[in-house]
């Protein structure tokens, strides 16, 4: 029951500003965890990448079995803490305001949650870039988490969260991380592997339309990400949109191909029927974990 009542903590809260604003999340200090690994150890070789994530799973792990002795209801507070539910519906929700304000504040809200270049986007592919980011985060920022705190409790759950953030930081093909930041991407997609199945399969559930499996299960493997592409071929689909494709990052282009090639672009319209969908999604999870815990406590 800690997670279900986790999941629900996080969505009716999410992040509150005047929490946050006066002491760092738990995000950030993990963030400054990695970045003075990186700044000591990183001579551009794996094998230093390799010390440093195990330096840094031996501390995210150990925190978590130590505050894995706390009661249950400080256990829901930490797990909710952890989940980005309201904060990731929020961020994306956001572009759609941006968008209805200009396409520059448009771009400035999708540049706060995606990695490649806005400056140049119009409507369709800032609509795109929010609702792949929000396809992709359910997976990264909500289920992968539960996953791993079912699985593993706190150390699992905060250890995903560290390796997490690592790879968001260190894991780019650049010349300063491509073979420090290896370690770290690697394991941050071994990790996602089953989370990020199991949100495809969410969204498509979720979506009440059966035409969203053959296309998930078609496209998710032509992204570049092992697992991205499931989550967003999933989304595509069930929106009747094509996403992915070309698009420039900060290393270079990437002339990815489409998913779901058929569909359409999508406008800002398409950002808010793509946060509903994964607040179904986000309901599914929750009510069959519910089921389970009770289940269990039945048993």
């Amino acid at each position: 029951m800690i997670l279900t009542a986790a999941l629900i903590l996080d969505a009716l809260v999410g992040e509150p500003a005047w929490l946050w604003s006066r002491i760092p999340h738990p995000a950030v200090v993990m963030g400054q965890m990695v970045a003075a690994l990186e700044r000591r150890l990183n001579d551009r070789s794996q094998r230093a990448g390799v010390l440093a994530l195990c330096l840094l799973l031996l501390a995210s792990g150990g925190l978590g079995w130590v505050l894995s002795f706390l009661p249950g209801p400080v256990h829901v507070v930490i797990v909710a803490i952890l989940l980005a539910q309201r904060s990731l519906t929020t961020h994306v929700r956001a572009v759609a305001e941006g968008l209805d304000a200009g396409l520059d504040q448009g771009r400035h809200a999708v540049s706060m949650i995606v990695g490649r270049n806005t400056e140049t986007l119009d409507e369709a592919a800032i609509a795109r870039a929010a609702i792949e980011s929000g396809a992709e985060n359910l997976s990264d920022g909500v289920v992968a988490p539960a996953f791993w705190f079912v699985l593993a409790g706190l150390p699992g759950l905060l250890i995903y969260k560290a390796v997490n953030t690592a790879d968001s930081m260190i894991g780019h093909r650049s010349a300063r991380y491509e073979a420090f930041g290896w370690a770290a991407a690697r394991l941050d997609d071994v990790m996602n592997l089953i989370p990020a199945r199991l949100t495809g399969c969410l969204i498509a559930v979720a979506s009440l339309n059966r035409a969203v499996w053959p296309v998930m299960w078609r496209d998710a493997r032509r992204h570049r990400s092992p697992n991205a592409g499931w989550p967003e071929s999933a989304m595509a689909a069930a929106l009747g949109l094509r996403l992915s494709g070309p698009r420039d990052y900060a290393e270079g282009p990437s002339n990815d191909p489409w998913l779901n090639p058929q569909g359409r672009d999508p406008d800002r319209h398409d950002i808010a029927a793509a946060t509903r969908l994964m607040w179904r999604a986000w309901g599914l999870l929750t009510a069959l974990l519910a089921v389970l815990s009770l289940t269990l406590w039945l048993v």
